[in-house]
């Protein structure tokens, strides 16, 4: 059975930082791209980066571009995102899954997640 389990979510003030994480497993994690993606009260699912399955290759919504950084450790089967210079409109529930695609419609089934709050 798949399992993917995020931590590291939390309250925290504008220009703070946090790294989530993604403990994987019931399938061999290292040969999958991961995403995460994240979802806004009141509105819809937002992907948010990419990394390919050996870790060299990254991608990043725009509205993240240059404050988050997705990577991941194959040895330990998790998933991370560094998320610096947090902003208000970050605020969400972040869920991790294996990469779908970046149409936000293809992570519908996602569960669990953790729940960062950026606020003063």
């Amino acid at each position: 059975e798949v399992q993917l389990v995020e931590s590291g979510g939390g309250l925290v003030q504008p220009g703070g930082s946090l790294r989530l994480s993604c403990a994987a497993s019931g399938f061999t994690f290292s040969t999958y791209a991961m995403s995460w993606v994240r979802q806004a009260p009141g509105k819809g699912l937002e992907w948010v980066s990419y990394i390919n399955s050996l870790g060299y290759k990254t991608s990043y919504a725009d509205s993240v571009k240059g404050r988050f950084t997705i990577s991941r450790d194959n040895a330990k089967n998790t998933l991370y995102l560094q998320m610096n210079n947090l902003k208000p409109e970050d605020t969400a529930v972040y869920y991790c899954s294996k990469y779908l695609g970046t149409a936000p419609s293809l992570y519908g089934s996602v569960s669990g997640g953790t729940q960062v709050t950026v606020s003063s």
